[in-house]
Formats: C-alpha cells, sequence, structure tokens
C-alpha cells in the first residue's frame, strides 16, 4: 500500500512540474511583422504598421515552445507572400483556439481534426488548405508504451496509467475512447489513472521517462520525432497505429473577404513550387499543401458523435 501511494505522489508530481513548465514557456500572442509587397499592386503604403494585420491561431499539438520552433518559418513566409502582418496566436487547450474561431478573434487557424468536427466550429469555417506527408493528406493515431513495461495490446494497459493530449483531440483522446467502448470499457475505469498533458509531445516524454505506462498520440508527431530527435523515443514501442483519418486542416472564417481567402489558399497550394517555399516544407517533411475535402472528416466525426452519446 505505502508503495502504491508513493508512486502515487511522484505521479502526481512529475505530472503538476511538467505543467508548470509548460506554463512558463507559453507562447500567447506574437506580432510578426514581416511583410513586404510583392507586386505593385501592393504597394499602395510601403509602412508594415499600415498594413491591415491578420490573427492566426495554433493549436498546441506539440508544446508551445516546439510548435513556434516548427511553425515560424511558415508564418513568415505567408506574411512576407500576402503582404500583410500576421498576429500569431497560441492558446493551450484546442478549445480555446475554437473559441477563438468562433468568436470571430483570428482569421484563420492550425487546428486538429478532432477541434475541426466541433458543430460550433465546423459551421463557422471552411478549409483552407491541408498538408500532403507521405503522399496522404491522412494520419494515424499511435497507442504507445514504454519498451520496459511489456505490454504489447490495448488490452494489457487495463489498469494502468495512461496520458491523453486534449479532449477535443481524435488522435489524442477520441480514437482510444473508441477502441475502449469497442471492448465494453470506459477510460474511467479501465485505466488506474489518467492525464491530459496538452501536447502530443509532453505526452511521449511522460512514457518514454516511464512516469506513465502508456498514451495515445499523433502518429505525425512521433514520425517527426524519430526523424529529427530520435533519442527522445528510443524507449518507446509503438503497440497500436489506427486507420487512417482526415489530416489536421488549417481552416478560415467562412465568412472571410473571398478574394484574400483565396489568395491565401493559393500562397498555401504554390508553395512546393517556390525554392524558399519548398525548403520551408521539407523542414517540416511536408511534401505539399492541396484543397482538403470535409469529407475525409466524417470517420472522426463518428467517432465524436459515438462517444458524446
Amino acid at each position: 500500500m505505502r508503495g502504491n501511494i508513493l508512486k502515487a505522489v511522484l505521479f502526481l508530481t512529475l505530472f503538476f512540474v511538467g505543467c508548470q513548465k509548460e506554463k512558463e514557456q507559453e507562447i500567447k500572442t506574437i506580432d510578426i511583422n514581416l511583410a513586404k509587397p510583392n507586386s505593385a499592386e501592393e504597394t499602395v503604403n510601403s509602412n508594415p504598421d499600415s498594413l491591415k494585420k491578420m490573427k492566426i491561431a495554433i493549436g498546441a499539438m506539440t508544446s508551445p515552445k516546439e510548435t513556434f520552433t516548427y511553425y515560424k518559418d511558415l508564418i513568415k513566409y505567408i506574411s512576407e507572400k500576402i503582404g500583410t502582418r500576421i498576429e500569431f496566436t497560441q492558446r493551450k487547450t484546442y478549445n480555446e483556439v475554437n473559441l477563438l474561431l468562433e468568436n470571430g478573434q483570428v482569421d484563420f487557424a492550425f487546428i486538429c481534426s478532432g477541434a475541426y468536427v466541433e458543430p460550433a466550429v465546423r459551421n463557422k469555417v471552411d478549409i483552407l488548405a491541408v498538408p500532403v506527408i507521405n503522399g496522404k493528406s491522412l494520419y494515424q493515431a499511435y497507442i504507445i508504451t514504454h519498451k520496459g513495461t511489456g505490454i504489447t495490446k490495448i488490452e494489457d494497459l487495463k489498469g494502468k496509467s495512461f496520458a491523453f493530449t486534449d479532449p477535443l483531440s481524435h488522435t489524442g483522446h477520441l480514437y482510444v475512447l473508441k477502441r475502449l467502448n469497442d471492448l465494453g470499457e470506459t477510460g474511467n475505469h479501465f485505466f488506474s489513472k489518467s492525464i491530459f498533458t496538452y501536447a502530443h509531445d509532453n505526452s511521449i516524454q511522460l512514457v518514454e521517462k516511464g512516469t506513465v505506462d502508456g498514451a495515445t498520440i499523433d502518429g505525425l508527431i512521433y514520425d517527426y520525432l524519430y526523424k529529427v530527435k530520435p533519442e527522445r523515443v528510443k524507449n518507446i514501442r509503438i503497440i497500436e497505429k489506427s486507420e487512417y483519418f482526415g489530416i489536421p486542416p488549417i481552416v478560415i472564417q467562412r465568412n472571410y473577404d473571398h478574394v484574400l481567402k483565396e489568395k491565401i489558399r493559393k500562397v498555401f497550394l504554390d508553395m512546393h513550387n517556390d525554392s524558399i517555399g519548398k525548403r520551408i516544407l521539407s523542414k517540416l517533411f511536408m511534401e505539399k499543401f492541396i484543397i482538403g475535402d470535409k469529407k475525409d472528416y466524417l470517420t472522426v466525426r463518428k467517432y465524436r458523435d459515438l462517444i458524446q452519446k
């Protein structure tokens, strides 16, 4: 009994320390004043302060510092191409980003597929573009454990500790709830304890350190770390990969100015034909952006609706 209590105290201590560190490095709003006119029609006033400012939000699929590192060059590129200042906003939870979209406080956003299928957001935004990675505009959930646990399938996680990413995350939450539902189980009863980490790389880190027994994560984040920082996943075992789902989209306000909306979309769609754009995509292990199709998210919506019954 005493051993279990000490283990629980250690678990909570490490978790709250991790949350505190994340809070300290949280990026709230950054004004990227990098706009440069691209043509004569965009040089009405070359003073960047006079240009219309656009607001972009990014859901915290990775921790704040990591997210800004990944996306800063992409945001700078967009700013320069459309000749407009961009205010980059990040929030800790997917719901906070959804609220910004619902209230019209940001023009467009990078969100996860689970956040996109929420009715309040889906009815107010259009898909602007989606990335193509490994030849697909699709992705998977990975259920992971530490190699030292001996866990090889989801059933082995019964009575174990588990990390989810965010309540609205598909790969980081809904997928496993659906799997447990298939087994006649629920997360509240299946796991001995569970937490939300609010970033896929945080979940991976907790499993890597052995703080939790398992986690469900965005497979793209794992694959990225495996390529660029393999030491961060060296003790990870993937015990299950899901079917493919629609990849996290870039969405824009439905009532946004049509001409500007198409101009922004064109920047994304043409990136792979531009030497600078191609280099930025390469750093993100993306091949290009394409026009997304909301039909790709029907399975995600089906999972959401089933879990929320």
